[in-house]
């Protein structure tokens, strides 16, 4: 059949052993299909809107310290503590200011501005993020959740609240640096129990 040829729409790896109905490519997940559900953010139940009114998301980022120990003719690297890197989202502001109203909320959660107070914890303000990557389902066909990244500890570090212009029709953003503690990803486990080797474990 033609459509066998599609097996081949990839790098070849038939000579490494693998059969011709394993060596087609894979579909992509696309940057399209997801969504952001806020959790604890604000002070209202029903943030439902912020959710609908997602424009883009940055998937976590992770980076650890490099450390290195100095030994006779030679360096030997190894990973020091891990840091999660801001990220950021977009929301569109609707005419009914709902957004405004979660957004407002959890600012002055984290700091009233009126009195000049600021929270006694910072557990007083933190809330969660989880980004569903999804299938494309929807209506009748249910979506089907492939990838999860729950981001908890999280906190607005900025809000831009952006320009106005006579010249476009664009709609009005709200932009949002986020600050989280750490982010779980259920697609590979990160997270899971960190394996121990037997005996004298090396660099």
């Amino acid at each position: 059949m033609a459509t066998s040829s599609l097996l081949n729409f990839t790098v070849p790896l038939s000579d490494i052993g693998v059969s011709a109905s394993g060596q087609g490519l894979i579909m992509p997940k696309l940057k399209y299909r997801f969504r952001i559900l806020f959790i604890g953010f604000g002070v209202s139940t029903d943030t439902t809107e912020s959710t609908k009114q997602v424009v883009d998301f940055k998937r976590p980022s992770v980076k650890f310290d490099e450390q290195v120990i100095d030994v006779y003719n030679s360096k030997v690297h190894y990973a020091g503590k891990p840091a999660w890197d801001a990220t950021t989202v977009t929301l569109r502001d609707d005419v009914e200011s709902q957004i405004q109203t979660l957004v407002g909320q959890q600012v002055q959660r984290q700091f009233d501005f009126l009195n000049q107070a600021s929270a006694a914890s910072a557990s007083d303000y933190k809330f969660e993020m989880l980004c569903q990557m999804l299938d494309g389902g929807n209506g009748i066909s249910e979506p089907t959740i492939t990838e999860t990244w729950d981001l908890t500890g999280c906190y607005i570090s900025n809000a831009d609240y952006d320009s106005l212009d006579y010249k476009t029709s664009d709609p009005v953003v709200v932009k949002l640096g986020i600050v989280f503690d750490n982010a779980i990803q259920t697609a590979y486990g990160v997270g899971s129990p960190v394996p121990r080797l037997a005996g004298v474990l090396a660099i």
